[in-house]
Formats: structure tokens, sequence, C-alpha cells
């Protein structure tokens, strides 16, 4: 018996899917919760086996996170769609499993089964491009040069808010060039602002430095460059299902 939570803010397409697993047996369909508070609430009270997430910009990292270290569910993330950059991290979250709202409910239902029994759910397309980007790990003082960076802050400022001079700013700048493979400081901030977009919180971490805390990027996911896209290793067979 799959003891399910559903978490969504569209009430009407959740219980839609809720009649269709009513109709499959093995499915334990625990109280539908439309609030964050609520799911919380369940979880203290209930032990679900998956968990199904509507992605809001309310179901941040830290959410996930809190989530994975309270119960020990499967997570899989209901979404009607998603970028390469926030499946790669919600992957090595440990979510297991990406499902589109808009696929047929025989297909939502094997996904959930799969994902109870153990098997990841990411469609062909989305593992495909999982091969043409890779994650860059970055120290807490890079990482929050690249934020401030893509708030569009100048060397000058950037110095200021760090307290550090203008000639380290550079120094750093030039080192995560070759780091990241950005050609210049735009191309770096347009990587720190799809990173900054995944999700509020995503990535990143607070840190104590200087004058207070600060938040910064732990990590930034970026495109392999063309020649080693076709030399990354093959993923488990399991991600690979289903082949849709």
């Amino acid at each position: 018996m799959t003891r399910l939570l559903l978490y969504s803010k569209e009430i009407i397409l959740a219980k839609g899917l809720e009649s269709v697993l009513r109709q499959v047996e093995g499915f334990e369909l625990l109280p539908l919760c439309s609030t964050l508070g609520a799911v919380k609430e369940e979880m203290t009270r209930s032990t679900p086996d998956v968990m199904l997430l509507d992605l809001g910009p309310e179901v941040t990292f830290a959410v996930l996170s809190e989530m994975k270290q309270t119960v020990n569910a499967k997570i899989v993330l209901w979404v009607n769609s998603i970028s390469t950059e926030l499946a790669f991290q919600a992957m090595g979250l440990g979510i297991r499993g990406i499902l589109r709202k808009t696929l047929a409910p025989e297909l939502q239902v094997k996904c959930l089964q799969k994902v109870h029994a153990g098997e990841l759910w990411f469609e062909r397309t989305l593992v495909d491009n999982f091969v043409s980007v890779r994650r860059v790990a970055l120290s807490r003082r890079e990482g929050q040069l690249v934020q401030l960076l893509a708030q569009g802050l100048k060397n000058k400022e950037i110095a200021t808010f760090l307290s550090v001079s203008e000639n380290t700013v550079k120094v750093y700048l030039s080192r995560l060039f070759q780091k990241v493979g950005a050609k210049d400081r735009f191309e770096l901030a347009l990587f720190g602002l799809k990173n900054l977009s995944i999700g509020q919180g995503a990535g990143m971490e607070t840190g104590h430095e200087g004058d207070g805390a600060r938040t910064c990027l732990r990590s930034l996911v970026v495109d392999k460059p063309a020649e080693r896209v076709g030399m990354a290793a093959q993923l488990p067979d399991p991600l690979r299902s289903p082949a849709l």
C-alpha cells in the first residue's frame, strides 16, 4: 500500500488526480494539502511513502531539504514545465521524480508506482539534457561575488560590499571566468541569474563573513563545453524510465 501525500493549490486538478488514484489498487490517499503548513502537520500525523508536491514559488530548496530531513518519504515534483537547471538541482537534492501535470492519467499513476518501488522518474528528453550541463562548486566568497554581479553591481561596489580591494575583486573574477567557462562578466552574471532563479534559496547557503551573515550560491549549473558533451557518462537505466 502506497501512502500518498499530495500538495497543490490547484484544488480541482488535484481532486481529479485523487479520483483517478482511488480507482487504482494499492494507494492510500492522505488528506489533500493546499498549504505548506498543512503539509507539515500531515507529515507529523502520518508517515507518507510518497509525496507529490506541486512546484510553486513557495516550494523552495530550503523547504524541500527540511522535508527530506523530517520524513523518510520519496518526493516527486508535480510541474507544468521545468528547466534543465532546476531539474538537475532537484536531482542533486534527492528528488525521486519530476512529473508533468499534462501527462495522461495512466502515466501519472505509473510514475507514483515506480517511485514507490524505488525507481526514478525523469523523462528521457530531460535526462538527455542533463549531459549538457555540469555543476561548478563555488567557495563562499565566489558565491557572494557571483550573486552581487548578477544584481548588476560594479567592481567598486562589490569590493565595498565584501570589504575587499577592487583589485581583489578583479582577481576573483578572472579566476571565476576560467573556472566557470564564462567569456566575460556579463555571461557570468547570466549564469548567476539563471541559478538564482531556481526557486528562492536554491543552491544557497548562509555564511558568516565580515560584518554579518550573507547569503551566497554554493554552486552554479552551467553548460558543458561542446567538446565534452559527447564524453558524458551514461546515466543509470532507471533514469531513462519511462521512454517518453
